[in-house]
């Protein structure tokens, strides 16, 4: 802390104290919102619409809707707001990010500023990491909504566009951020405004804001269509890239996550080069073959299975590598994904299309207010500011924290330190304190449940191929003697309690005698019925609740005798914020508690980016293997090691939303033209001011550099003309006499216009505006498509630009205006050839350009068999490449 920091505070010390002053009136409220009936309280809503319609603020309204929403949430789930869960409301109502910790209610926190947005009728999003999450979010903080009178809705993967409109249109919205940005992508791809699903975008609260603003920001949302190339090379490349040598043929960076082949003689070009007898495999020609050879190598090297992906029902489906959890339905771009599904011997499937894209970043950057709550965004509240202009506010916890954060444990080799972290879990166990032990890899979890198997020692994993029991375990970590086993525990969004989660257990009983998910989440609520069943199923689940409390409670003394629940991070992740995440899942809510990481020097993170200065330290010390130093030098270089990492990643990350901001101003051009069509616009005025630009380049193309009208190149004006409007027998061009440019211009304008008219007549004029609506989305969209495939073509080769000191953003961003340029005066010369060649039978039915086939890369209309790997495969079987042929005749010659 510096010497200023000591008189006057931290900056976050002083808007905490301003901020606490609206806390204070809110709460001064409390006793006069309380004496208000059921009814009265109800009618707050439509007295507090009233008072926006005459021109009151929301800032105004804050502290009487906060006190309402805080009553309303006690009546309802028998929930008070705490004072600091106000605070937090407010950092949210402002735009900013509260960073709150693990187990002080950022669910509840999230409702006074949603109520109080949501009465504007614009709409608030709620997003959410997860499906689970935001149905459970949902019906749980539907309650308080309902009974103020506003309506909810939830978007879940799957739902048709009558689900999903019905569910925009309400005041409240919960979704996760893959709903939200691929309905704004395929919005932006309907024929008809009737199709389109969400409204503008108003004011969203993001939960878990680091993991989805920053470590989801890499990753593009994509939807895709039917490729049409073949996979079969993928199938050769990889039986090629199986004969290389590493060391020899290739060479692998780790760091930068890059592989370069060898060019010595004898070397990998040159293997590759008669393996596909091809002269030189730098020539532009042979950039596929070279492309595939790579992203090969990249499957074998750099991705690892149960790390980076799973196999699972014969297909390749990604680890979140900072959940843990499965990415169903996303792909690895550019032939990576098929590069490894070659690698698993399963079938390779097509490459696709890329329909539209758009960057999370860029998408919730369109949103007129933004704000979002985490455990942790201190550490990268930089990048918060410079890309989505919100600051961080560290809200003070509910209970002072008792949580002992022990120094790391470092350990020579990984072997040394699993079978010391076994030996400390086999100790905590048998004196009763829940252990929780997180993982980086599935691997690893993997790997330590089968160490504890063979001490007998009772335990959980979970990780991504467990997902499905994910509330169950983590909600039950914390009972007497629990050894759980976590990969990853950002975004888990289900408290640890100490003891057990006594709720969660009575409801599980109650399942278990068949009541249906919709009862379960009405047993809990305060609301009244007169459905016969909820109020049986209540009084039941009070009668085992009561029971399973008795005994959890006398638990949960013993657990906190036994040191409350203790933390065992086995390895330190890239991002600091994710080992603040597992540590803040002991000490909620003012518990007892302990976490300590413990490290080797054989780790990723250490071996690629630890200094040479620890590798000294660790010789000086002389350590053995399983032998662990607990040294302050050694804890800051390694936060040194996750800085540089975290440094590192936020710049790939701005330089994504570099290229991206390119597309995006392209995108916003091509979806406003789109929106003219969907509205209904009278395209007329439009199509002519088309047919100007048009006329205007061609004369200037065909007279530049000319005096006098004789020189005028007429020939190439007419011909080119020909190609788009004017017919064969035109008289434009006698008379040129004393005649000036913008006179040729003004004459071949005027009879544009009578041909159009002409046209007008002969169709109809209802059908024609029609017609241009029609023809003009389907150029657009064509154009489009194309336009996105080239500008990615360019990005993809765009970075070799460095080699010879140019930027090689700033030569993207040139040329890519020149290619949207180009694609424009594409999409108004084809525009006008329809147009003038349109017919009385012309259909004016608008359809997709190319039919959805997925999304991030998916196809999610095949039925996708597997190729079992190791399996013989006979010549005269069908190839695994997918093809279709025989074996002989395909992979096998």
């Amino acid at each position: 802390m510096n010497f200023l920091e000591k008189i006057f505070g931290s900056f976050n010390d002083r808007e905490v104290k301003k901020l606490f002053k609206t806390v204070d009136q809110i709460e001064a409220l409390e006793e006069k919102i309380k004496k208000l009936t059921d009814v009265e309280l109800k009618n707050k809503t439509t007295e507090f619409k009233d008072a926006i319609k005459e021109g009151k603020t929301l800032d105004e309204l804050l502290t009487e809707v906060f006190a309402v929403v805080r009553e309303a949430a006690w009546r309802t789930l028998g929930m008070r707001h705490f004072p600091v869960q106000l605070l937090g409301g407010i950092v949210l109502h402002q735009g900013r990010i509260a960073e709150m910790k693990t187990g002080e209610g950022k669910t509840l926190v999230a409702t006074a500023p949603v109520y109080l947005n949501a009465l504007e009728g614009k709409g608030v999003h709620v997003v959410t990491v997860n499906d689970y999450l935001a149905k459970r979010d949902m019906e749980w903080m539907a309650k308080i909504y309902n009974f103020l009178g506003l309506s909810i809705g939830c978007l879940v993967h799957g739902m048709n566009n009558e689900e999903k409109r019905a569910a925009y249109n309400a005041d409240i919205t919960y979704g996760t951020n893959n709903e939200f940005g691929f309905d704004y992508l395929r919005d932006n791809m309907v024929t008809y405004k009737k199709e389109m699903v969400q409204r503008p975008l108003n004011y969203a609260i993001v939960d878990e804001v680091d993991s989805i603003l920053v470590d989801e920001a890499r990753t593009p949302l994509i939807i895709s269509g039917a490729g049409e190339k073949s996979t079969k090379l993928y199938f050769i490349v990889d039986q090629f890239v199986r004969s290389l040598k590493k060391e020899t043929d290739y060479v692998i960076d780790e760091k930068a996550s890059t592989i370069v082949l060898t060019d010595e003689p004898g070397g990998a070009v040159e293997k590759v080069e008669k393996f596909f007898g091809i002269e030189n495999l730098a020539d532009p020609e042979n950039m596929e073959i070279s492309h595939h050879v790579n992203q090969a190598l990249r499957a074998h090297n750099l991705m690892k299975l149960d790390k980076d992906y799973v196999v699972k029902d014969g297909e390749i489906v990604i680890v979140d590598e900072f959940t843990g959890r499965l990415m169903f339905g996303r792909r690895y771009s550019d032939g990576l994904h098929q590069a490894i599904e070659a690698k698993e011997g399963l079938e390779v499937q097509r490459e696709s299309k890329t329909l539209a894209t758009v960057t999370l970043q860029n998408y919730f950057r369109m949103y007129n207010k933004l704000s979002g709550m985490t455990g942790t965004a201190k550490t990268e509240e930089d990048e918060f500011k410079h890309i989505y202009n919100m600051d961080v506010v560290v809200i003070p916890t509910n209970k002072p924290i008792q949580r002992k954060d022990l120094p790391d444990s470092i350990y020579k080799t990984e072997s040394g330190k699993f079978d010391a972290v076994i030996r400390q879990i086999i100790e905590k166990h048998q004196n009763g304190q829940p252990v929780l032990v997180g993982t980086i890899s599935i691997e690893n979890s993997e790997t330590l449940s089968k160490m504890l198997k063979k001490q007998g020692i009772t335990h959980e994993v979970l990780n991504a191929k467990q997902h499905e029991r994910e509330a169950e375990i983590v909600s039950q970590a914390g009972r007497y003697g629990a050894v759980t086993i976590a990969t990853n525990m950002a975004g888990r969004g289900t408290d640890i309690v100490l003891g057990g989660n006594y709720e969660f257990m009575a409801k599980k009983e109650l399942k278990k005698k068949g009541y249906s998910d919709t009862i379960l989440s009405m047993v809990t609520s305060f609301a009244k019925t007169e459905d016969e069943e909820i109020i049986e199923a209540r009084k039941l689940y009070n009668e085992i609740y009561e029971k399973i409390k008795v005994t959890t409670d006398a638990e949960r003394d013993k657990v906190v005798a036994a040191g409350g629940l203790h933390i065992m991070g086995t390895e330190r992740h890239e991002s600091r914020r994710i080992d603040n995440q597992l540590r803040g899942r002991s000490g909620r809510q003012g518990d007892m508690g302990a976490s300590q990481f413990h490290i080797s020097l054989e780790d990723d993170l250490m071996r690629l980016f630890g200094s040479e200065r620890i590798q000294g330290v660790v010789e000086k010390l002389g350590m053995e293997d399983d032998q662990p130093i607990e040294a302050g030098i050694l804890s800051k270089s390694i936060e040194s090691a996750q800085k540089r990492v975290e440094g590192r990643n936020f710049s790939i990350r701005k330089h994504v939303l570099q290229y991206d901001d390119v597309m995006n101003k392209q995108r916003d051009v091509m979806y406003k033209e789109r929106k003219r069509v969907l509205e209904g616009e009278n395209l007329r005025e439009h199509i002519m001011g088309m047919l100007s630009s048009v006329v205007d380049a061609t004369v200037v193309t065909y007279t530049a550099e000319a005096k006098y009208p004789e020189e005028w190149n007429l020939k190439g004006i007419e011909e080119y003309l020909h190609t788009i409007f004017l017919p064969k027998e035109s008289l434009v061009f006698e008379d040129l006499m004393d005649m000036t440019i913008e006179d040729l211009k003004n004459r071949i304008m005027g009879l544009a216009d009578e041909l159009y008219k002409m046209k007008e007549d002969e169709v109809g004029e209802e059908k024609m505006r029609e017609l241009e609506r029609m023809i003009l989305l389907r150029v657009v969209d064509t154009k489009w498509m194309d336009h996105i495939d080239a500008m990615d073509q360019l990005k993809q080769g765009i970075g070799l630009r460095a080699y010879g000191q140019e930027d090689p953003v700033r030569a993207y961003q040139i040329e890519g205006f020149d290619m949207f340029e180009a694609m424009t005066e594409s999409i108004q010369e084809d525009t006008l050839k329809y147009l003038f060649n349109v017919t009385v039978q012309t259909e004016t039915e608008r359809k997709q350009v190319v039919k959805v086939t997925g999304t991030s890369g998916t196809d999610e209309g095949d039925n996708k068999k597997p190729f079992v790997k190791g399996k013989t495969i006979g010549r005269n079987d069908s190839c695994p490449c997918g093809s279709g042929k025989k074996y002989k005749k395909c992979c096998g010659k």
